[in-house]
């Protein structure tokens, strides 16, 4: 005879398990992915889930001289 519903439930949980395992090895590729905001003036590199408050922050703090959509053009609504 067949198992129980339990026996069949850890069964379908480690089948799920398996296919659901994150990959092995670094995330360094997919990171070097999401840089996608570049200042302008420096060509500094930022993930693509910055702010901008963050963004205005680096051009005030590094480019003074220069206005915050010179170096983040994207900014510019």
């Amino acid at each position: 005879m067949g198992g129980g519903n339990g026996q069949k439930a850890k069964m379908a949980r480690e089948k799920n398990n398996e296919k659901n395992k994150a990959p092995k090895g670094s995330q360094l590729e997919t990171n070097k992915k999401a840089m996608s905001i570049q200042c302008k003036v420096c060509m500094q590199t930022f993930i693509c889930t910055t702010s901008e408050v963050k963004c205005r922050e680096h051009a005030e703090a590094k480019h003074p001289k220069a206005d915050v959509s010179q170096c983040f053009p994207h900014l510019n609504k």
